[in-house]
């Protein structure tokens, strides 16, 4: 069996990872597995396709920012691809972020009614099914269901500063990704499985394949991290996040920050230079990083995990952060909450910060022993990564035969 995954990274970033393990598990079973990406990509991985290069990035970006046409650049670049395909004559071809500014969905969506292959597309996200953002919850927006018009997040990634061209757009997806015969949907939670089921595609079949991480990496590991921020003896309050800003709760680490008492220290991992400086004096700014093993020595060390995500799909932090026995304390927002149970973390309504500050005090006079065993066994039985992405070989398997 051939397949051909394409994603927007390789190798970086949540799905950059996942496309990299599915390869993996592929090889490792003798199947014949390719990788298409568009922009960045992890070095010391070589065996993937580049669709185009820098400078059709930079002009797909530009026809974004000026006309609001994410999607519909990289003509050429996505040409040159389509024949790549050819050469390699896939048995699956498999979707995952096919926003990113490097391929155009029209040529490729066209290609894909034509070729007549079993498509695969996981959905991370839900760009697929609006007029121009990839998350709609933060404001409540509910165009998508109809169809979109003059966006409230034109500026919102894919940033358009001139045109809004939300309502073409969606009508042209719609046209262009309700035309596949033998499609299946695949969703990393429940909540955006819900989501999609009452959008233009839900003609299609949805599978919910949750993310999984690697638990060999993402451990309780014993590390110096709180001698190095001389955080001995303090009860640490941990965030992370990919990119930081007011969707993942940025300013509730803010408000924390003036709330947390002397021998409580606030941990933020993910932060640019720029938010780092203008932090208070309480909150020790970590900046990104993609060594998975050094963010497993923090997730170890730290006593409790905030993700007060104002907009999430099925966050991998929540799942790196039981995995390593620590406790989790979310909002109630899209997948975030499928993540945690009783026993590992709590739940907390979006935007209520005095009941995410209760929770906080209620792990620490529990302590974190008293979560440790429930948060690993949740992350063993549920987000092994070795046992997720079999669920993707085993589709593979049931749309090739």
């Amino acid at each position: 069996m051939k397949v051909l995954q394409i994603n927007s990274v390789c190798g970086v970033g949540s799905t950059g990872r996942i496309v990299i393990d599915v390869d993996k598990i592929l090889k490792d079973q003798g199947h014949e597995s390719y990788v298409a990406y568009g922009r960045n990509f992890l070095k010391s991985y070589n065996s993937s396709i580049r669709i185009g290069n820098r400078f059709d990035n930079y002009s797909h970006v530009f026809r974004t920012r000026l006309f609001d046409k994410h999607g519909f650049g990289s003509k050429q670049a996505t040409r040159e691809f389509i024949n790549r395909i050819d050469d390699i004559n896939p048995d699956i071809i498999h979707l995952h972020n096919i926003h990113g500014y490097y391929i155009n969905i029209e040529l490729l969506f066209k290609y894909l009614q034509a070729a007549n292959k079993p498509v695969i597309w996981t959905l991370h996200d839900c760009w697929a099914f609006t007029g121009h953002c990839t998350h709609f919850d933060y404001i409540g927006c509910k165009k998508w269901k109809d169809i979109c018009y003059e966006c409230p997040q034109k500026t919102s990634y894919p940033s358009s500063i001139l045109m809004d061209n939300s309502k073409e757009n969606f009508i042209k997806k719609k046209e262009l990704f309700t035309g596949i015969e033998n499609m299946t949907i695949v969703t990393p939670s429940k909540w955006l499985a819900r989501i999609v089921k009452g959008s233009f595609l839900g003609k299609y079949p949805v599978n919910v394949i949750h993310n999984g991480i690697d638990l060999n990496v993402f451990k309780p590991i014993k590390n110096n991290f709180r001698e190095k921020y001389k955080l001995t003896n303090k009860f640490i309050i941990l965030g992370v996040a990919n990119i930081w800003e007011e969707k993942k709760g940025f300013n509730y680490f803010l408000d924390l920050s003036r709330e947390i008492k002397k021998n409580e220290s606030i941990v933020m991992v993910g932060l640019t230079k720029k938010q780092k400086a203008k932090l208070p004096k309480n909150i020790i700014g970590v900046p990104r990083t993609n060594s998975t093993k050094e963010l497993a020595e923090i997730y170890s060390e730290a006593d409790v995990l905030i993700n007060p995500t104002l907009e999430d799909n099925f966050p991998t932090t929540n799942l790196e952060a039981l995995a390593c026995g620590t406790p989790v304390i979310t909002f109630d927002t899209g997948g975030s909450s499928e993540t945690i149970s009783e026993d590992t973390g709590f739940i907390v309504a979006k935007e209520d910060l005095k009941e995410l500050m209760k929770k906080i005090q209620i792990v620490k006079e529990r302590g974190k022993l008293k979560y440790l065993k429930p948060c690993v066994k949740r992350a063993n039985n549920l987000y092994n990564k070795e046992e997720k992405f079999i669920e993707y070989i085993n589709l593979y398997n049931r749309k090739y035969l």
